[in-house]
This record gives C-alpha cells, structure tokens and sequence, in this order.
C-alpha cells in the first residue's frame, strides 16, 4: 500500500458488531487511518454480537476451525492484557451424544487430527472422572472432554476491541447506516455514503455487518450472497436450589454441546448468578429491520426442557421455562462456513467482506481481525497464513456448489458446528 495523502482514510470497516470492531483494531494497530461506521448506537442489542456470553471451543466436525480457535484464544489474551481487563473465562468444554453420530465422530477425528488432547468417556467414566451432573442414562451415549473450553463476555469484548481501535488512532462514528459504497472512478479507492449524505472516502473498504449483509451488498453490487438471517434466542434457566455452585464457572463446571436431535449448546453460570444457559442451536428465518421481539419460539423451549430432564434431570428446573429469554440474530450461510472474501467485480481487491458466521464465529473473532487487516492492507494473507485455509470461505463456492463445502451425498447429514 502506497501513501495515503490523498486518501481520507486507508481503511473503511462498516459494521462495528465484534468483527468490525476487532478489523478496525488490528488495522490501527498496523498505523493505518481507519474509519469504523455503525449504523445503530455502539453497543447496541439489535444484531448478533451483544448479549452476556459466548462459548470458546476447539471441538469442530471441520479440520480447518480449531488452528483459528487456538490462535484466538492466546489473542483474546493478548488483548486482554493491553487493554486492563478481562473478556474470556476458561472451562473445559464437555460434549456428548450417540456414539454413532457422525457430528461427534467427526469432532473426535479432527481433535486426533489437530493434536488436541480429548477424552472419550461412557456412561460409568463419566461420573467416575466428576461430570456425573450430565446424565448419559443411554448405553450409546458417550462423553467428550478437552481443555479448550471458556465463556467470552461479548459485550464487553466489542467494548475492548472498539477501546483499541480508538487507542491506535481509529475514528469511531455510530448512527451512522451505510447506504451505498461505490468506486471514486475519478480518484481511485472506494466512496461510502451514510443515510445522513455524509460520504467518506478511503482506499479500502471492510463490510462486517451481520445479518445485513446480504441487503447491503446486494444493494451496491450485482452478488447475492447466500446468507439467510435467523431469529434465535438465549435461554437461561433456574438452578435448582441448593446446587447452584455446581454450575458455576469458578467451580469447572463447562461449556457443553450436546450433538443429535435436538443440538444443545450451554454454559456454565457466570453472568446471572444461580441460572444457566441453555439453548437449541437454530431458529427461524427473519428480516432483520422486522425482527418479532417478543415471540417466543415454543418449539424451540419444548425441546430445550425435553433434554434438561433427561440429561440434567432436577438439577435444573425445566417445567417453569426459561426465567430470561434474549434475543439474537445467526447469519447462516448454507454449509455453515463463513464468508470472507473479496468481493470483486468493480470493486476487485478493493472491498472485503466478512458475514455468515453461522452462530460460531465470535470466539475466532481476533484471528477474522487479522485476517480482514491482511486482505485490506496486504491484498493476501500473510502472518496468518498457516492458519487459515481461506479457500473454504470464498464466495464462489457457492458459485460452484449452491451447498458450498457441503458434499451432495452428505448434504442429508449436516455436520453442526454449534455456538
């Protein structure tokens, strides 16, 4: 990249969720002007990187996620450390299910494949080794445990990343919703124009914006991107009295996914003492500038109490509900990976965008900030390189495959990846 006197900014990142917010810290970091536009109040509720956690985990069906969590969970550290507090909160992960599922099977080969210490357990291991709370009453079921487990305070984790950004001289605009990007045909870079008619010109752009990302790139290019935004909610739930320390954090209870029907994630109790999350991995399809705030999805709480009872059984009181239900947006993409690409076209190397995190990108969300600085500055990945296989989150995958990854044959038998 050449000097940027006759640019106002080097890099424009529109949408300050958790990715933009952490691709703007890292591009500042690297002494580049950067403008990062949001289009609602900083920190706001109404997209997908809000809320009170998120869990960490090495545990993927797909070989190519744990080299990216691994390295994320040293950078949320790193950040940790530069910024004064924490984000991230360590636990085992636990997961269990069918011995025959192919979604655990798989995890368990790429955990042999990554080098990543796991232990497979039965049903009287289980108990033995202190995971007893978690019921495997059926002899085909089987425990999954590895160290690389935590809960991420998102919230507080955009906070950090925005704290940075500003640090390393980054200019930091909400209310302030994009309505067009374009090239500057006249004097190169790109043209970014907001719903107020103020326009920002820069060298690079970065879009990061969630479960809008299929309405605006559509909007400033001739590519519709496959990503379908879903209305998803978060359940916590009430412990049963007298056996709340066993749920919590400090005390190792962990993260957990449970694979099979229905797809369970949760986490320990942490952000509201003597209830813990639990949630059905999935949801409805919505719009997101018409979300239904207050439907409650009972499918969805039918099948979360069908499971506490038969895998928590009275530790936690499923019969009342879930005491608190937040809302929340996935953007999913049809294979489940995400998209980072180059959006080409007229706008070539120029403009770079990043979405369909399918309900599991925020933990990796400091290695998506390097590799979203790298594409803008570099043009090409460099540092992360020999962690990231970029080809499985190119856009014309779908171009090849509607699918995407996905192998026709196994289409049937999606590989969940969970939250």
């Amino acid at each position: 990249m050449t000097d940027s006197d006759d640019f106002t900014y080097d890099v424009i990142v529109v949408g300050a969720g958790v990715m933009g917010s952490s691709a703007a810290y890292q591009i500042a970091k690297r002494g580049k002007k950067v403008l990062l536009l949001e289009q609602f109040d900083f920190l706001h509720n109404r997209g997908s990187s809000h809320g009170e956690s998120r869990t960490i985990r090495v545990t993927y069906a797909k070989d190519y996620y744990p080299k990216m969590v691994l390295h994320s969970e040293k950078s949320w550290e790193e950040a940790e450390a530069e910024v004064g507090y924490k984000v991230y909160f360590k636990t085992p992960q636990f997961d269990l299910g069918p011995k025959d599922s192919k979604s655990l099977q798989s995890v368990i080969s790429c955990c042999r494949k990554n080098s990543i210490p796991a232990r497979i357990l039965d049903h009287d291991e289980v108990i033995k080794e202190g995971w007893g709370k978690f019921q495997l009453s059926d002899e085909d079921w089987i425990g999954v445990v590895n160290e690389h487990g935590g809960v991420i305070r998102p919230t507080k984790a955009v906070s950090m990343f925005q704290t940075l950004a500003f640090k390393y001289g980054a200019l930091l605009k909400d209310n302030s919703e994009v309505v067009d990007i374009k090239r500057d045909d006249s004097n190169g870079g790109i043209l970014v124009r907001t719903k107020d008619n103020q326009t920002f010109r820069g060298r690079k752009c970065v879009v990061t914006v969630g479960a809008w990302m299929q309405k605006l790139v559509q909007k400033v290019s001739d590519k519709k991107l496959p990503i379908q935004p879903l209305q998803i909610a978060a359940y916590y739930w009430k412990i049963r009295e007298g056996h709340e320390d066993d749920f919590k954090i400090e005390n190792g209870f962990p993260t957990f996914g449970s694979y099979g029907e229905p797809h369970i994630f949760g986490t320990p109790s942490l952000e509201f003492p003597g209830l813990i999350k639990i949630c059905l991995h999935g949801g409805d399809p919505c719009d997101p500038d018409n979300r239904a705030w207050t439907e409650v999805n009972s499918v969805a709480i039918i099948a979360i109490k069908e499971w506490i009872q038969s895998r928590l059984g009275d530790l936690v009181d499923a019969v009342n509900g879930p005491v608190i239900a937040q809302p929340c947006m996935y953007s999913m993409t049809p294979d489940e990976d995400f998209i980072i690409d180059f959006l080409g076209g007229e706008f070539g190397n120029d403009l770079v965008v990043a979405g369909g995190f399918s309900g599991h990108g925020f933990k990796m969300a400091p290695i998506i900030g390097k590799i979203l600085a790298e594409l803008a500055v570099d043009g090409k990945l460099v540092d992360v390189n020999s962690i990231v296989e970029l080809k499985y989150f190119r856009i014309k995958r779908f171009e090849e495959n509607p699918k995407g990854n996905l192998e026709e044959e196994n289409s049937g038998d999606h590989v969940k990846q969970c939250l």
